[in-house]
């Protein structure tokens, strides 16, 4: 089975099922299917082919939805993208990618016409606006006169499906291939942990990023294949996402560290009526026990974390996984994946603490990064992921993740490699040297640090610094923090001491 069937087939079965909810809007599974199926005959008629790549550059939006099953059932592969990009970042997806169209709305359309100029393979820009666009296709002259027949075109399970990217080692995002078994495979994986399993009459509250891997399979994919209805919320509000769960009398509620600092914040959560609420997890990024100790006191419902990774579709270990929730630990590997802790080496170290890379394998395990066989191959190694994550397991069989073996920073769930911000940052007149590392965030999980060595006569605030990056590349990447030095520690070789750097700087603050 292929993800375009999987909608094909809910809807079938539950066709005038409520499947998304938005604002005072709501879709059936007849209408969600019926919209995919003109999106994917649109497609076709501008030419997209089987294995060709088609960009989204949209947020929370039921068009994001449609698109993305229009997309899967042209037997194209989709490419998300983090609405948050500047144009250079764009088009370097897009280019490298070969994406030959690119979706998106009014808002984010200057930045994906301005990619377009430079990314000769895009050859349309797809936008949902009522009004004319120089360089783009409207939404409903592509789509809205399409046929409402799924289209006959044969797609594989073995086919690729989606191409998130990713940062890695070189600095450069990587496109991880995962296909539609990866996908759905990971979904069957967690229908077979109890507290997880999805139900028909689920209401699953949607507000973490769509084109992110968490809310794209365990929100959407998932709950699409049980048939159950996904609250989908645009932007996350505090006050109005807890008045959305109340109001649609949500079920399953995705989060990440940042929603639970600021709602264990609000004095007055306990205001709202959260008791339809049976199931909470935490994801994309490592929850501070201190802050899920005080949302569920306040909220009532225990927090699953997991542990996932784009790469892994993404779950690969959840406390529901586990007979117990152990806090600050992110559980027990989910059924149908294996994980284990390994040396240097390769072989698997001791229970009971001992330190060393995590590796996992599984149906859900990617088929590999796009164009990139060096990094596959440094992924991939005899059937196992190499994720980079440093990780202890208890006897218990419960894994905490402790550090990465890479140089990334994770701000609220999204790749930072710091190579890219010293690359902005060496672009500022007054920086002569810089080093970017990644600092504790109660409301982030992390945040962006940049040490700047200033040029001799040069002067700069650190507020200058930040506004520079945020002109330059996407905020979510952008020091929120910037210290001055005199000079980075450094070894013979003149790299940047990290380790060293970090305990200066924690030492200092």
């Amino acid at each position: 089975m292929n993800l375009g069937q999987m909608l094909a087939q809910t809807a079938g079965r539950l066709p005038n099922k409520t499947a998304i909810r938005f604002r005072d809007q709501e879709t059936t599974y007849t209408d969600f299917d019926t919209r995919a199926n003109q999106v994917a005959n649109g497609l076709i008629a501008l030419g997209i082919q089987p294995g060709d790549r088609v960009a989204l550059l949209l947020h929370n939006l039921p068009l994001f939805m449609e698109a993305y099953y229009g997309i899967l059932k042209a037997g194209a592969a989709v490419v998300p993208m983090n609405v948050l990009y500047k144009p250079a970042e764009i088009e370097y997806i897009v280019r490298d990618s070969g994406a030959k169209a690119l979706l998106t709305i009014a808002a984010f359309a200057p930045q994906a016409l301005q990619a377009a100029a430079n990314a000769p393979e895009l050859e349309k820009v797809i936008v949902a606006t009522p009004e004319e666009m120089p360089g783009a296709t409207l939404w409903r002259d592509a789509f809205g006169q399409a046929s409402e027949t799924a289209p006959n075109v044969a797609v594989g399970d073995g086919d690729i499906a989606v191409i998130p990217y990713t940062s890695g080692t070189t600095g450069r995002p990587k496109g991880a291939m995962l296909t539609h078994r990866n996908l759905i495979a990971n979904c069957e994986q967690c229908e077979h942990v109890e507290r997880i399993k999805p139900q028909e009459n689920d209401v699953v509250w949607i507000a973490l990023p769509l084109f992110h891997i968490y809310a794209m399979n365990v929100g959407m994919n998932l709950t699409v294949k049980a048939g159950g209805t996904m609250a989908l919320i645009e932007r996350f509000e505090p006050a109005s996402a807890l008045e959305a769960i109340q109001t649609n009398k949500c079920t399953v509620l995705y989060g990440a560290p940042p929603m639970f600092v600021v709602w264990s914040q609000m004095p007055n959560i306990r205001d709202y009526d959260l008791s339809s609420v049976r199931y909470i997890a935490s994801g994309a990024a490592a929850l501070p026990v201190k802050i899920m100790e005080l949302f569920e006191g306040m909220a009532g419902v225990p927090i699953s974390e997991g542990y996932g990774l784009t790469e892994a579709s993404p779950v690969v270990t959840s406390n529901a996984a586990g007979p117990v929730t152990k806090p600050g630990t992110v559980g027990k590997p989910i059924p149908g994946v294996e994980v284990r802790i390994v040396d240097a080496q390769g072989a698997e170290v001791a229970p009971g603490g001992e330190l060393g890379e995590l590796i996992c394998r599984g149906e859900n395990i990617m088929k590999g990064y796009w164009k990139q066989p060096e990094a596959t191959a440094e992924a991939l190694r005899d059937g196992w992921l190499y994720t980079g994550d440093l990780a202890t397991m208890d006897e218990d069989g419960y894994i905490s993740i402790v550090d990465r073996k890479k140089d990334m920073i994770i701000v609220s769930g999204y790749n930072v490699y710091p190579r890219e911000v010293e690359e902005t940052l060496f672009k500022h007149p007054a920086v002569a040297d810089v080093s970017v590392i990644g600092v504790p965030d109660d409301y982030q999980g992390e945040s962006v640090l940049a040490v700047v060595v200033l040029k001799p006569g040069q002067t700069a605030t650190e507020q200058e610094i930040i506004d520079y990056c945020r002109a330059e590349i996407a905020v979510f990447k952008c020091p929120r923090r910037v210290i001055f030095r005199d000079a980075l520690p450094k070894n013979n070789t003149g790299k940047v001491l990290r380790r060293e750097l970090r305990e200066s700087v924690a030492q200092a603050t």
